[in-house]
């Protein structure tokens, strides 16, 4: 969190072309939730030396770019799992050769790291846990090969970055067309928060209105149109609806987040709605009204660390900057990408800080 705060300010001193804290709010959702998911399973933010600005390293974006593209493709329609005849071609779409050149990307990075682990903690020199890796490693009940530890950390980096920062950018900018939103946002962090310090985990409860705006946003804006489909194991009834074994199982998101018969207005912003008066406002949905993070066992297992890091880092940008559009651009372009649900063109605002100097971190 403090690294994208550094770069932030940072941006704020800098002129980008005669704009002044011209900011990519995409790049901050992405580094801030691989850093996160860096430290986690790492038990580090950079895989290079990052920039002096606080901004990520070319080995930084790059390994995000490929988590992205292997996301695209891991909820892309694929041919051959429809028509298993015609795999006799040799990657019939092409999505064979990007997928798996996505996944070398990405684990250029993480399996030195990881083998370089795995002799530490042989050679004795490592004896404590500090990260997921060092757990992985030191299973005692099951022992995970090193592919096993590979692939594992893998599937956790795409599962613990996307939500979050495709959430952000969207409430940002939903936030910045609807002024009066973004102002009684500002207005519940000076009152519950104050401006002498930071946002801080602790204040998280007391903050319904931007957990508001965050659920708002999930509702309106999720990360794919789909969940990850599923395969029935047996014929199954739900709701009365006869399942045969084998089918193919898709959720629609857009279809419970925006389905009219539930919502007042769908597709217009309104964190006012999920207010209750006395109640927290709670981001996993177990009524489905909302498909943020799934349900039951096959859930989000993440959903408290997920919606944390949503909040926080929302709240921490709402408080220490102020957000506006450029000149001559009267409201933010709120299209969507033709192949997902991410924003057609990446939100670019200019930020201003709002708080005292000395609690922006400067190195």
């Amino acid at each position: 969190m403090c690294t994208s705060f550094r770069y932030i300010n940072n941006q704020c001193k800098t002129n980008h072309g005669g704009t002044r804290g011209l900011v990519n709010v995409r790049i901050i959702g992405q580094q801030y939730t691989t850093n996160m998911a860096r430290k986690l399973l790492l038990g580090r933010r950079y895989f290079g030396k990052g920039r002096e600005d606080g901004g990520p390293g070319v080995e930084e974006i790059e390994h995000a770019d490929s988590l992205w593209m292997i996301l695209v493709y891991l909820n892309a329609f694929c041919v051959t799992d429809y028509f298993p005849w015609l795999r006799w071609i040799t990657d019939f779409d092409g999505q064979e050769k990007i997928v798996k050149n996505a996944i070398l990307i990405a684990r250029k990075y993480q399996d030195a790291l990881i083998d370089e682990r795995i002799q530490q903690w042989k050679d004795g020199v490592r004896i404590q846990q500090d990260d997921l890796v060092d757990v992985f490693i030191t299973l005692k009940n099951t022992s995970l090969t090193a592919d096993e530890i590979k692939a594992q950390t893998l599937d956790m980096f795409l599962a613990g970055f996307d939500n979050v920062s495709n959430n952000i950018e969207w409430a940002i900018a939903e936030m910045i067309n609807q002024p009066k939103i973004l102002c009684k946002a500002v207005q519940e962090l000076d009152f519950v928060v104050g401006k002498d310090r930071l946002v801080q985990e602790s204040d998280l409860p007391k903050l319904n209105y931007i957990k508001s705006c965050v659920k708002e946003t999930f509702r309106l804006h999720p990360v794919a149109p789909f969940n990850v489909p599923h395969v029935t194991t047996a014929d199954s009834k739900v709701s009365g609806y006869f399942i045969p074994k084998g089918s193919h199982i898709l959720v629609s998101r857009l279809g419970i987040g925006r389905n009219p018969e539930i919502w007042d207005n769908p597709l217009t912003f309104n964190p006012d709605r999920h207010m209750i008066a006395d109640k927290e406002v709670a981001l996993n949905d177990h009524t489905l009204r909302t498909f943020s993070f799934g349900t039951g066992r096959r859930g989000c297992p993440a959903v408290l660390l997920g919606s944390t890091m949503s909040t926080m880092l929302l709240a921490r940008l709402v408080q220490g900057f102020t957000w506006e559009l450029p000149l001559n651009e009267p409201h933010v372009d709120l299209k969507e990408n033709l192949h997902d649900l991410a924003k057609a063109k990446p939100l670019l605002a200019i930020a201003k800080p709002r708080l005292p100097h000395h609690l922006y971190p400067t190195s």
